[in-house]
């Protein structure tokens, strides 16, 4: 009878540490499960710090050497123009230019006067933006010369753009980071929880898109991150 008392006694206490350990480790498994995801947002402003400025100009005529000929004279006031503006000679690209045999097209039904329509572009390519923009402006000294810079066409739109992105990525995702912190910890404080150790984060893909629509010189730089945070009692 002794013995069995002993036995009983010696059970019922490893029955009773292993309750204890199964609900501790219960307890533990739900703590691991315990996750908040919160998402960081960081936004900058940027200017630009390159452009394409593409100058288009159109010439019509019927005899080709001549039409040569005048491009060719053109082209020197456009790129004398943009040196003595402070437009360097690499910064200055001529294409090749583009000529349309007006007697050639098989479905123009309204005959014109001038039988080659020829479109010439000059290119600037330039990180002098301020500059590039001023010089916009004052394409009108050209327009004086008998030049007459064209638009409309959606392939010759002037471009800007930001090339620097990696130099100002870590203070984005320190931002965002930071950001995504705060909103963590006010959601742990209203759960009675403790903030713990970061489980889970992805960046996000960075995004430069121009301010609106009437400043594409200025650009907004946008990222956001998405981390994982555990809770704690």
């Amino acid at each position: 009878m002794k013995n069995w008392k002993t036995e009983a006694i010696i059970l019922a206490v490893g029955l009773v540490v292993l309750g204890a350990q199964i609900e501790s480790g219960i307890n533990n498994f739900v703590d691991k499960d315990r996750v908040v995801t919160v998402k960081g947002l960081a936004e900058m402003e940027v200017p630009a710090n390159k452009v394409t400025w593409p100058l288009m100009y159109k010439e019509v005529g019927n005899d080709l050497s001549t039409l040569y000929n005048k491009i060719s004279n053109t082209n020197k006031t456009i790129v004398d123009f943009l040196k003595k503006k402070g437009i360097t000679e690499n910064e200055i690209s001529i294409n090749a230019p583009e000529i349309i045999d007006m007697q050639a097209e098989r479905y123009n039904n309204n005959p014109t006067p001038y039988r080659y329509n020829v479109t010439t572009v000059i290119t600037v390519t330039s990180g002098k933006v301020d500059l590039v923009r001023s010089l916009i402006s004052e394409q009108g000294e050209l327009l004086k010369q008998g030049i007459a810079i064209t638009g409309g066409d959606y392939r010759y739109n002037i471009q800007y753009d930001y090339t620097s992105l990696n130099e100002i990525k870590p203070q984005m995702i320190e931002e965002a980071t930071k950001n995504a912190r705060e909103a963590a910890q006010k959601f742990a404080k209203d759960s009675d929880s403790e903030l713990g150790k970061i489980k889970r984060a992805s960046q996000g893909q960075f995004s430069i898109n121009d301010r609106d629509a009437n400043t594409p010189y200025l650009k907004r730089i946008r990222v956001v991150t998405t981390i994982d945070y555990s809770l704690e009692d």
